[in-house]
C-alpha cells in the first residue's frame, strides 16, 4: 500500500484493497480443506469400526495365530476367546495330550476333601488300564455355571503345571477333562497329606497309623528340607519363585517323599505379574521384603524355607508365637529373628539363621542351601524321635499364626 496517496486517487484505492482480495479467499480454501480432511477421516473411522464390530468372533486372534505360530511349550489358552465355547474348543486343541477320557473317572468314587476358591476338590479313582485296575487322584473341579473369565484361568493354571514340567518333588499333573464343563484338573494322590497335619499328628501318643509310623527325627527333617530345597532350585530354573513355603503346602508320600504343591502365587505372578497377585500369604512365613511390598525374588522363598524348618523341628509350632501378626514388620525391622528351639540343635539353627539374613542378597541359594542340608545331615540323629507334649489346638495355632483356622483341615491345596 502507498505511504502517501491523496483521496481522489484512484489507483492508491486499488493497491489498497489488493491484500484483502488475495488472502480472503485463500483462509476461506484452507479452511475448506480442513473441514473436508476432518469429515473423511471421521467417516473411515466409523466404516472400520462398523466392520470390526460385524466380524466373526475369533477372527482378530486366528489372524494372530497365523502370523505366529505357537509352540508347545510356550502355547498358553488364548485369553482375547469371548465365550466359554470358544474357551473350551481352543482347550482341546491346546492341552489334547493331557486329556484324559471323561468315563475313565469312575463317579462312584468321588469323595468330597474342601470346597476350593473355584469349585470342589475330590479324590476319585481313575482307569489306568483295560484290565479294571485303578489309582486314587484328586480331582480340582470347576462346576457349571462358570463366567468366561474363570473358564480362562482355570485352563491357564492347568497349562501352566504342564509348562512346568515334570519333578520328584512337585505335585504331579496327571491330566485334565476340558471338553466340556465342569472341567477337571487331576493330579496325583499324596497318601499322607500336608505336612503340618503330619507334625501334628507326631505329637500325639500314636505309634502307627494304617501302618504308617507317625515319628520324627531330626534326620527326616534334613531329609525332608532336602526335597523341597531340590524343589525352589527347580522352581528358581524356571525364572518362578513359590511364594507361600511351608508346611500346610508340603505333601508327604508313605514313602517319605515330600511333594511342595500351593502354586497358586507362582502362576498368578507369572501371569499377570507380580503387581496383580491378590492371593494373601500369613504374613509370619513372609520375608521383610514381601512385607514391605518390593518385588519377590527365590531369596524371599530362602526366607520362608527357614520358617519351615522351625516348624519341622517344633513338631508344628507356630512361628513367632510372641509377637502378634499385625507386630511382625517391626518386630523383625529391630534385626529380631527366633530364638533357637530346644528341639533344635545348632547346625541346624545356624542354617536357619542363614535364611533370616534382612538382606536378601545375603541368604543362600537354593543350590547353596541343599548342599549345607546335605552336609549338617551327616552328623545328625537318625535314632531319637522329636517330642514335644503338648497336642495343637487349631484354634489357638490359627490365631498365633495369623491364618484361617478353615484351612487348617487335612487338604490338598494343588494351585
Amino acid at each position: 500500500m502507498l505511504l502517501e496517496c491523496n483521496s481522489n486517487d484512484k489507483l492508491c484505492v486499488v493497491r489498497e484493497h489488493q491484500t484483502e482480495v488475495i488472502v480472503v479467499p485463500a483462509l476461506l480454501v484452507g479452511i475448506f480443506v480442513i473441514l473436508l480432511t476432518v469429515i473423511l477421516w471421521l467417516h473411515c473411522r466409523g466404516l472400520r469400526a462398523k466392520q470390526e464390530q460385524s466380524a466373526p468372533a475369533g477372527t482378530q486372534v486366528t489372524k494372530k495365530n497365523q502370523q505366529e505360530p505357537c509352540l508347545a511349550e510356550n502355547c498358553f489358552i488364548q485369553l482375547s476367546e469371548k465365550s466359554v465355547e470358544s474357551l473350551l474348543s481352543s482347550a482341546s486343541l491346546t492341552l489334547r495330550e493331557l486329556e484324559i477320557p471323561r468315563e475313565k473317572l469312575l463317579p462312584d468314587t468321588l469323595q468330597l476333601i474342601k470346597l476350593g476358591a473355584y469349585g470342589s476338590i475330590y479324590r476319585a479313582q481313575l482307569e489306568t488300564g483295560s484290565s479294571g485296575k485303578t489309582k486314587t487322584v484328586v480331582l480340582k473341579a470347576l462346576q457349571d455355571p462358570a463366567s468366561p473369565q474363570k473358564v480362562k484361568d482355570f485352563l491357564g493354571r492347568i497349562k501352566f503345571h504342564q509348562n512346568l514340567g515334570h519333578h520328584e518333588n512337585l505335585v504331579e499333573l496327571v491330566g485334565c477333562c476340558v471338553e466340556q464343563l465342569p472341567l477337571y484338573m487331576i493330579m496325583e494322590d499324596v497318601s499322607l497329606g500336608d505336612l503340618l497335619t503330619f507334625l501334628w499328628t507326631c505329637r500325639k501318643d500314636v505309634m502307627a497309623m494304617d501302618g504308617v509310623p507317625y515319628d520324627l527325627t531330626e534326620r527326616q527333617v534334613y531329609e525332608v528340607g532336602q526335597q523341597v530345597a531340590a524343589a525352589l532350585a527347580y522352581l528358581e530354573e524356571k525364572n518362578l519363585f513359590h511364594g507361600d513355603i511351608a508346611a500346610r503346602n508340603v505333601l508327604l508320600h508313605q514313602n517319605f517323599t515330600a511333594k511342595l504343591c500351593g502354586l497358586g502365587m507362582a502362576y498368578e505372578t507369572h501371569t499377570h505379574g507380580a503387581s496383580s497377585v491378590t492371593r494373601k500369604v500369613p504374613v509370619k512365613w513372609q520375608a521383610p521384603e514381601r512385607l514391605l511390598s518390593k518385588p519377590p525374588t527365590i531369596r524371599a522363598d530362602i526366607w520362608s524355607f527357614g520358617i519351615l524348618l522351625y516348624e519341622m523341628i517344633t513338631l508344628g509350632a507356630p512361628p513367632y508365637p510372641e509377637v502378634p501378626p499385625s507386630d511382625i514388620l517391626s518386630y523383625l525391622q529391630k534385626q529380631n529373628i527366633m530364638k533357637q528351639p530346644s528341639t533344635c540343635q545348632q547346625a541346624m539353627y545356624c542354617i536357619m539363621k542363614s535364611c533370616w539374613q534382612w538382606s536378601a542378597a545375603h541368604r543362600p541359594s537354593p543350590a547353596e542351601l541343599l548342599c549345607s542340608l546335605k552336609t549338617a545331615m551327616k552328623t545328625s540323629n537318625g535314632h531319637t524321635v522329636l517330642q514335644v507334649p503338648e497336642p495343637v489346638v487349631p484354634e489357638l495355632y490359627a490365631d498365633v499364626a495369623g491364618v484361617d483356622v478353615h484351612s487348617l483341615v487335612r487338604e490338598y491345596t494343588i494351585l
